[in-house]
């Protein structure tokens, strides 16, 4: 009995012609795998030959079809190896059943893959894949047809297979839940519900911004903003309050001093004449009493009915002025601090005054406190008159000498002080004569 080339069915590889179409390239030497291959049907013609029995020639249209089901570019990353093998079993087996094995056109029939994805994919593509093993199936042609147009079947076989692949739904789009890859897929609804989100977003910022505009717009008009927590009455009240400064309509002469907390009330706040009395009343009980605590809250309620209702005139430098000389003359440097600066600014709108006394007051000051960064500001503004005044002129000469180290002419004119600088010069001398007397200790150390 002539020898025949046959596939075991368990552990051989067996090598397999090269193609010799324009189809897509095969390895030199594939790997075939025989465990796929069903065990053909015991043989019913009565052959007594033990040997035949389990062997069958395999055509080699069939071992390409199993080659290219397990070349890697056909490989599917869904689709498992096991169920390839069962897919490509269940198909050879029907074909052997059903005797088509040699009219099947194994070069044009889907890859198992492209069953099983296809079987996956629901009953909406059941109509690309006829049974190939039936009799009236489109795909069954003769072995001659097969021959004379291998290159061309196996060109429009890519294209068909190809085209069910394209067809099919992808395996993230199979349920109706979205699953993570999906997710990050943006959709024109999301985007549209992202930027109506964002307008609304931007919409509050706005509103936000346009309420704290108008709250900065009414701190710079003098308007007190509207408080919802505040009573109907108390905000018609207070929309009812005046732009500009108040006029006062109190007629007591004495007022304790209070901060104030909310907009001035007009029956609280004394006029002008009013307060040019209280004035004179304060000068009187300060020379008789000397009581500087009643004074003092007395001469900062003058202030501040003089502020609340912009009263600046030659009456205001006045009232300033003589609460910043009681304050040195008791050696409260903060309310004088406080006088002093405002003072300042009433001499520079030229409202009379004694301009240059509480300058050289404001000299030493800065010599007691040896701010020198505000004293070269003031030694910087000092104008050729300004140089010439006594007041100023004493000032400069206290401040030289302390510079130089000059102790003697320094106590000289410290004796010689006008009006109240002896008041400031009292709050540095103690250090200045410590100073003097280190000095002299040690010129005059003795030699051994």
């Amino acid at each position: 009995m002539a020898h025949t080339q046959s596939i075991p069915s368990t552990g051989a590889f067996t090598a397999v012609t090269a193609r010799r179409n324009l189809g897509k390239s095969l390895p030199t030497e594939p790997t075939l795998y025989p465990s796929t291959l069903p065990s053909p049907a015991p043989s019913t013609t009565g052959s007594t030959n033990g040997t035949d029995r389990g062997k069958r020639d395999w055509p080699p249209s069939v071992r390409s079809y199993v080659q290219r089901s397990f070349a890697e570019e056909n490989i599917l990353p869904n689709i498992s190896r096991q169920e390839m093998e069962i897919k490509l079993k269940q198909v050879i087996s029907q074909s052997v059943e059903a005797d088509t094995l040699m009219t099947v056109n194994w070069d044009i029939l889907p890859l198992p893959q492209a069953m099983i994805q296809t079987e996956k994919g629901g009953g909406n593509h059941a109509h690309i894949l006829p049974s190939p093993f039936m009799p009236n199936s489109n795909l069954t042609l003769t072995v001659h047809e097969t021959n004379d147009a291998k290159s061309k079947k196996r060109k429009s076989s890519d294209l068909e297979i190809s085209d069910e692949l394209s067809n099919q739904t992808p395996p993230w789009k199979r349920n109706d839940s979205r699953s993570a890859f999906e997710s990050r897929i943006s959709y024109p609804e999301k985007r549209a519900r992202n930027e109506a989100g964002s307008d609304h977003v931007s919409s509050k910022s706005n509103q936000v911004l346009d309420g704290r505009k108008k709250r900065f717009e009414n701190a710079s008009t003098g308007l007190t903003p509207l408080r919802p927590w505040r009573s109907s009455a108390s905000q018609a009240t207070s929309s009812e309050e005046p732009k500009g400064p108040i006029v006062g309509r109190c007629q007591d002469l004495e007022k304790k001093y209070f901060r104030l907390t909310s907009a001035p009330n007009p029956d609280t706040v004394r006029p002008l004449p009013v307060l040019e009395k209280t004035l004179e009343l304060l000068k009187k009980k300060w020379k008789q009493e000397k009581n500087y605590l009643y004074i003092c809250d007395q001469f900062k309620s003058l202030r501040q009915d003089l502020t609340v209702q912009h009263i600046k005139t030659g009456f205001t430098v006045h009232a300033y002025e003589i609460h910043a000389r009681i304050a040195l003359e008791k050696g409260d440097l903060s309310e004088y601090n406080q006088c002093q600066t405002q003072l300042r600014a009433l001499y520079a709108q030229n409202l009379g005054g004694h301009p240059t006394e509480f300058l050289a007051y404001r000299i030493l000051y800065f010599l007691h406190t040896s701010n020198r960064t505000d004293m070269n500001d003031v030694l910087a503004d000092l104008t050729p008159t300004d140089k010439q005044d006594p007041d100023v002129k004493h000032a400069l000469d206290t401040r030289s000498a302390l510079a130089l180290g000059n102790y003697h002419r320094f106590f000289k004119l410290y004796h010689d002080t006008p009006h109240m600088g002896a008041y400031l010069m009292d709050m540095f001398v103690a250090r200045e004569r410590l100073s003097a007397l280190s000095v002299i200790c040690k010129v005059y150390v003795p030699f051994v």
